[in-house]
């Protein structure tokens, strides 16, 4: 006789899911009247008058935080990877020159364990809190054999949506000859080059341990991704303010590259970089080439702000008074698109 069949038997348990989910409701539901219902509708339901912008352009993007979550998850690092999207996601939406409003997350695991969705959520929550936007929802969705049981996926299914007015976007555009590229520091990996990193540890495994910085290994590695949003905010319609990378995946060279103008080349100088020591650790650990490094990591420049050179000081003053540390690294010169480095990392 055929066993009977049911849908917790065979790994995914709907009460679980509801009862998770009522939980997750808690942390979503923010009060924000410009979100119109609730968690749990077919879809979110968001204010879209923006009386006081003129021509006002709907900024999204899609993100998740990489393979960093599987270290995070390991050690139950729930805030560290919330905070990473979230960061992330306001990150890329604010170089374009906008205001993040609303971020949903997606949550895909094999088996459901409510706490670490909980945790998930309402830290994300507290991220979007923090930089003024909102989380609205998203998805949770259980699937065994695609995803192994107590691993989780992370990330931004319908994204975050920022606003800007059209005259307002920061799209590099108007960067000219002999404009300057400031390097705005970061503090650590943030989301990137983790694969590199999970296959040190595997082969070193007391390398976790080893002080950096004051604290260990893993804890440097595991810092949550910085969100430059507060601090650029109020340079938004700054006219000496040109351009803003946000330095990810690809290095300097494979995101600054993202907003030149077709025939302005960035010279980034080598030796102004201020490498931090996690990376001189993976350098030395894995044999890693200083091309390597650069095209895999942020080698301590986390944002890139292209400006003219009479605003230098005043912007440089203004991140210095919002927390962040930012020094020039580079000239805008004529080219034809590229990133160019000239002379070699201090290690």
């Amino acid at each position: 006789m055929k066993e009977r069949l049911s849908y917790a038997k065979v790994g995914v348990d709907i009460s679980v899911t509801d009862a998770a989910k009522r939980e997750m409701a808690k942390s979503v539901d923010s009060g924000d009247p410009r979100v119109l219902n609730r968690m749990g509708a077919f879809a979110s339901l968001l204010e879209g008058r923006f009386d006081a912008l003129r021509h006002p352009i709907l900024v999204f993007k899609t993100e998740e935080p990489g393979s960093k979550q599987k270290l995070a998850y390991a050690r139950g690092r729930f805030k560290v990877i919330a905070y990473d999207l979230v960061n992330h996601l306001v990150n890329d939406v604010m170089v374009m020159g906008a205001e993040p409003l609303y971020v949903q997350d997606c949550i895909v695991c094999g088996t459901i364990a409510p706490a670490t969705v909980t945790a998930l959520v309402s830290n994300m929550a507290a991220a979007c809190k923090e930089q003024g936007c909102v989380l609205v929802g998203g998805e949770t969705s259980v699937q065994p054999g695609v995803v192994a049981d107590g691993e989780y996926v992370l990330s931004a299914s319908a994204s975050a949506i920022g606003i800007v007015d059209k005259d307002r976007i920061i799209d590099g555009s108007a960067i000219c000859e002999g404009d300057l590229v400031l390097g705005v520091a970061s503090n650590g990996l943030h989301t990137n080059g983790y694969t590199l990193v999970r296959r040190l540890l595997e082969r070193n495994a007391a390398l976790q341990g080893m002080e950096v910085d004051g604290v260990s290994f893993m804890d440097a590695i595991l810092l949550p991704h910085t969100c430059y949003y507060k601090a650029i905010r109020g340079l938004f319609g700054h006219t000496g303010l040109k351009g803003l990378a946000h330095i990810t995946g690809g290095g300097i060279k494979g995101n600054l590259n993202r907003i030149l103008p077709g025939k302005m080349d960035a010279l980034i100088d080598l030796p102004s970089l201020r490498v931090l020591e996690v990376f001189r650790v993976i350098r030395e650990e894995g044999n890693v080439s200083d091309a390597e490094m650069l095209r895999t990591f942020n080698m301590g420049v986390g944002l890139t702000v292209v400006c003219s050179q009479v605003a230098v000081g005043e912007i440089i003053a203004h991140l210095g008074g919002h927390h962040g540390t930012a020094c020039p690294i580079g000239t805008i010169v004529r080219g034809t698109g590229r990133v160019r480095y000239r002379g070699r990392l201090k290690w």
